[in-house]
């Protein structure tokens, strides 16, 4: 649902960075496109509502476990398992900001700094953190 808009008209996908992806045309501001009104939605949206659910719900879940491990104090299994608990949650945020800060921050620059000059590259490392960005759950809940 959330690659759709671009494919019926509301923005559109261009080319990015070293020209071997694509991503949202962050650079055009022609009136046909209704590019600003979309850039806005994403990032809003696919970025700072997705940032704020997982600082609340890994900040409850923490709350969670640490009460759970304050009433079993004596217990060193209930202790382990709040700190590995608690090392997931820290690792998990820490991913989610790695892959996806770099990609909505170089974006809203891109789209505040219309006209700006800039290298492929700029935007071809965030790009491939935020794609990346699928694999890091399994491997953080494995490890």
């Amino acid at each position: 649902a959330c690659a759709v808009p671009p494919l019926v008209g509301w923005s559109r996908y261009i080319p990015e960075g070293m020209q071997c992806s694509c991503g949202v045309d962050y650079y055009t501001r022609a009136e046909g496109f209704n590019n600003e009104s979309f850039v806005i939605y994403m990032f809003i949206c696919h970025f700072l509502i997705p940032l704020t659910v997982v600082f609340f719900c890994y900040g409850r879940l923490l709350c969670a476990v640490k009460e759970a491990a304050a009433a079993q104090q004596e217990s060193e299994t209930t202790q382990r398992a709040e700190r590995e608990v608690t090392r997931m949650v820290v690792i998990m945020v820490i991913a989610f900001l790695v892959c996806w800060l770099p990609y909505a921050g170089v974006a809203w620059w891109i789209f505040t700094h219309q006209g700006s000059e800039f290298g492929p590259v700029f935007m071809t490392l965030p790009a491939f953190f935020a794609k990346s960005s699928s694999i890091y759950n399994p491997l953080i809940y494995i490890c």
